[in-house]
């Protein structure tokens, strides 16, 4: 089995670097978007076993990216984990059917529990 990878889209260069570190010390690969429509860029370079996604960002917010991915039988699988500060997230993340919600500011050991959980279910790479 190949490293899994990980698709990390947040507007905060900040968040994309922390995230970015701490999986790559953990041996995840990962693949960094700031906005929606770079992720949907990204998906057609790589499969991730799970996506972290933000949703309040420029050009294509995570909402729109999220039901994009869900019309795409390519994507529509992919595990998402909402990563946010906006006060609704959790009730729009059920409602956009996505598998984990975590209120920015976040604990980094739970959002690697997150990303563990899903990348042992199913492996991607790029």
């Amino acid at each position: 089995m190949g490293v899994n990878t990980v698709l990390v889209v947040d507007d905060e260069q900040d968040v994309l670097q922390l995230l970015s570190t701490y999986l790559d010390l953990q041996g995840f690969s990962v693949v960094t978007a700031s906005n929606g429509r770079e992720a949907l860029t990204r998906l057609a370079e790589c499969r991730p076993c799970v996506i972290l996604l933000d949703l309040m960002m420029p050009v294509m917010d995570g909402v729109e990216f999220r039901r994009r991915q869900q019309q795409d039988p390519r994507w529509a699988r992919i595990p998402v984990v909402c990563l946010s500060a906006k006060h609704d997230a959790h009730s729009l993340s059920a409602s956009l059917r996505m598998d984990a919600c975590v209120s920015k500011p976040f604990d980094i050991d739970h959002v690697f529990d997150l990303v563990q959980h899903h990348c042992a279910r199913a492996e991607g790479s790029c």
